[in-house]
């Protein structure tokens, strides 16, 4: 599908633009909206200010680049009366996330609300219909993103947003804008919709084929027998059924304490770094050569090891294949195996499966951290086979999986397409780039 440009252009005078159809305007945000404004966050430890509040209070996090019909938190009328920058924002006023991991995230209002200090808000009477302004600051997202300040924490204040120049047309065309992108986006968000639930499928089919080899084998004539476990149901005659403590000669975890982070140093892993299917190292943090000393006094994970996740996302199991020092947080466990008793690559596989999965949330304790225990971790059932045939259903595993790894990263490059194009869809319309008003040529 192909869309027509604008008969004439001109010299756009905006950031990151050359030019614009030549009978468009442009303004800066500060005179473009009647109010831009943010809010506060009042102390946390009153409850006079939250409890039965009724004013909803929008944080970052509500944030979904979308209209926005509801949020989590309320604040009451002493909150509101007592912090005069706490102010109610009208429907269809556009938010933007200003700092934090949600920097650059959107949303249209779609009641009134107030909001905290990481939210600037723009609303009342403007050049720009809230739509078209919500579209414009999606469509220069990662350019609004590149003007923040600050290391730690990127932060794009409200003076940077005020002294944006936005390039439009007027009102009745702006609409016609809006609504084709409106129609244009929703087909590629179904597109990406459809991609994301075959990925869950894909993880559905992948968690089956793991859970049926470490408990039913390879051989679909084996004779079989009771386990006299619910979950686990038969197994093949020659397996054992065993606790994950009997195959281990050493189960610890890591310091029951934060220590203090250091720029470059050991890698210090949590239990969001430890995947099922790989590690996720991109936002490891780090202690420094003495601390890990330290630590190395209670537990040294090494090549071979498994790591078992025993709090936040509890009950994920890998085996340690990094050629590299790090250590490890409480919420993890280090499971140093007897490897004449078992695979390392099958235990892992064996921890991951539906069956003992529901075994580690059965035994985690607690509301806020989902501890595993280390005395309730070395309880959790499984079926354990002869060596040789672990090795076997490893090998059968990993050419299984990595057939439905191929389908997943084809089904995530789909998702990245498309989203390049929705962005690339709306950047072109909110700038004149392609001429949406009348219909497109196929």
């Amino acid at each position: 599908m192909s869309f027509p440009r604008y008969p004439k252009y001109k010299a756009s005078g905006v950031e990151w633009l050359k030019e614009v159809p030549e009978h468009w305007g442009a303004w800066k945000l500060t005179h473009a909206v009647e109010r831009i404004g943010s809010g506060t966050t009042p102390k946390t430890d009153n409850r006079e200010y939250y409890d039965e509040g009724t004013y909803p209070w929008v944080n970052t996090g509500d944030l979904n680049d979308g209209d926005l019909n509801t949020c989590e938190k309320k604040i009451t009328c002493l909150a509101l009366s007592d912090h005069p920058t706490l102010r109610i924002y009208p429907v269809g006023s556009v938010v933007i996330a200003m700092y934090g991991a949600t920097i650059g995230k959107l949303a249209i209002l779609r009641f009134e609300a107030t909001v905290n200090q990481a939210c600037c808000v723009f609303a009342g009477k403007s050049k720009l219909e809230s739509k078209f302004l919500f579209y414009w600051l999606l469509g220069f997202r990662k350019q609004i993103i590149s003007l923040a300040s600050g290391g730690g924490q990127p932060n794009v204040n409200q003076d940077v947003l005020r002294t944006l120049r936005v390039a439009c047309p007027e009102s009745n065309e702006q609409t016609a804008i809006t609504e084709f992108l409106d129609r244009e986006t929703k087909k590629i968000d179904e597109l990406v919709a459809e991609q994301r639930r075959l990925i869950e499928l894909l993880k559905e089919k992948r968690q089956a084929v793991i859970s049926h080899a470490v408990t039913k084998g390879l051989n679909p004539h084996a004779p079989m027998k009771p386990s006299g476990i619910e979950w686990l149901g038969e197994v093949p005659e020659h397996w054992a059924c065993i606790q994950l403590g009997k195959v281990c000669r050493a189960v610890s975890d890591g310091p029951h304490f934060s220590p203090n982070y250091v720029e470059t140093g050991v890698p210090f892993l949590s239990a969001r770094n430890v995947k099922v299917d790989g590690w996720s190292l991109g936002d490891a943090k780090y202690v420094s050569e003495n601390d890990c000393d330290v630590f190395d006094r209670r537990v040294i994970p090494a090549v071979g090891d498994v790591l078992y996740t025993k709090g936040g996302t509890t009950g994920i199991a890998r085996v340690v294949d990094l050629d590299f020092r790090f250590q490890v947080w409480v919420h993890i466990a280090v499971l140093k195996i007897h490897p004449e008793k078992v695979n390392p690559y099958f235990l892992a596989f064996a921890l991951n499966s539906s069956g003992c999965y529901e075994q580690s949330q059965l035994f985690t304790r607690g509301a806020t951290n989902n501890d595993l225990g280390l005395t309730r971790m070395v309880k959790i059932l499984f079926a354990l086979p002869p060596l040789h045939e672990q090795r076997l259903i490893v090998q059968y595993l990993d050419t299984e999986l990595a057939k439905f790894d191929t389908l997943t990263a084809e089904a995530q490059l789909a998702i990245d397409l498309l989203q390049e194009r929705r962005t690339a869809l709306i950047s072109a319309a909110v700038t004149g780039q392609i001429d949406v008003r009348k219909p497109p040529k196929n």
